[in-house]
């Protein structure tokens, strides 16, 4: 059996500083106690651009149909409506208005905020912040950017470590922030430029040595902590849409290359269905373990329980 979430969490700490990597799964697990009735909101990607198409195109579509990925859906609707790119990235904001923390929430902050872990989250909506009240700060007051707030996270007071102290930050844009979600394909690869330039200095065929630096581009962003941290990833699905993310795991995999000294570990942890054949190459080629756990509770449960 391989190692629980849990005791991957509790065994001696690493001598680098760890992250935790929190993906949608999080608002979607129900505790056994929670009834059908007390779940109000859509909290499934799919379902949310699937509810968005049929708001602007009227069309009664019941699922994303095979052949598209999710981002592409999305840019197929920008294409296809009437309506600015602004208005529909608002519009997917709406529908993450009423989430509310729940347990699950609440004891993973609690957890990371004892062990001073930073928590890097692929969702937009803030029930993670929410679940305790933690206010929004800017590393980077002078150049922030409501487009790119990668210097802005979640805490309870200012930090300025953003590798060693707890915060909250937001991988792929926030819902306070609409023109900061990224939904589409053409989003992800505005990412992906923006990250490529910060990461090599705006050199295309490398330039990792200036990224080693105490005051490199990316040290006061979310950039810094997914480089120098080990991760642990929770509630991610990590599969080939992911196109964001999946490329920065290998850029993070070619630096460790180049300078073996600087690799950090990093865990897939998940339950349900086991992993497809390509999923498994492709998080073992960017250094990544993977840890099956037996349900759901190993995952938003037992590792937070009061000890």
């Amino acid at each position: 059996m391989s190692q629980t979430l849990s005791q991957l969490l509790n065994q001696r700490p690493s001598a680098h500083p760890r992250a935790l990597v929190v993906g949608n799964g999080i608002n979607r697990y129900r505790p056994r106690s929670q009834s059908d009735e007390q779940v109000t909101s859509i909290n499934a990607w799919d379902e949310m651009l699937l509810s968005l198409w049929r708001a602007h195109q009227g069309d009664e579509v019941a699922s994303i149909p095979a052949g598209i990925a999710l981002t592409e859906f999305y840019d197929a609707l920008d294409l296809i409506s009437s309506q600015p790119n602004t208005q529909l990235q608002k519009a997917f904001c709406n529908l993450m208005a009423s989430w509310q923390p729940q347990r699950q929430h609440q004891r993973l902050i609690v957890w990371a905020a004892a062990n001073n872990t930073p928590v890097l989250t692929t969702n937009f909506e803030q029930t993670l912040a929410k679940s305790h009240q933690l206010k929004l700060h800017h590393l980077q007051a002078k150049h922030f950017t409501d487009f790119y707030p990668w210097s802005s996270y979640f805490a309870k007071s200012p930090i300025a470590s953003p590798t060693e102290e707890f915060a909250i930050w937001h991988i792929n844009g926030m819902q306070r922030y609409a023109r900061s979600v990224r939904l589409g394909l053409s989003h992800y690869m505005g990412a992906v430029d923006r990250a490529r330039d910060i990461l090599h200095q705006g050199h295309l065929g490398g330039g990792f040595k200036k990224a080693l630096k105490e005051h490199w581009r990316g040290n006061s962003t979310w950039l810094n902590i997914l480089l120098h941290n080990e991760l642990v990833f929770i509630g991610l699905g990590l599969e080939s849409n992911e196109i964001f993310l999946r490329w920065l795991l290998i850029e993070r995999a070619k630096l460790y290359k180049a300078f073996p000294e600087r690799r950090r570990a990093a865990y897939y942890v998940y339950a349900g269905e086991p992993i497809s054949q390509g999923q498994a190459l492709f998080l073992e080629a960017v250094g990544v373990t993977v840890l099956a756990q037996t349900d759901y509770d190993a995952l938003y449960e037992a590792p937070w329980a009061e000890r």
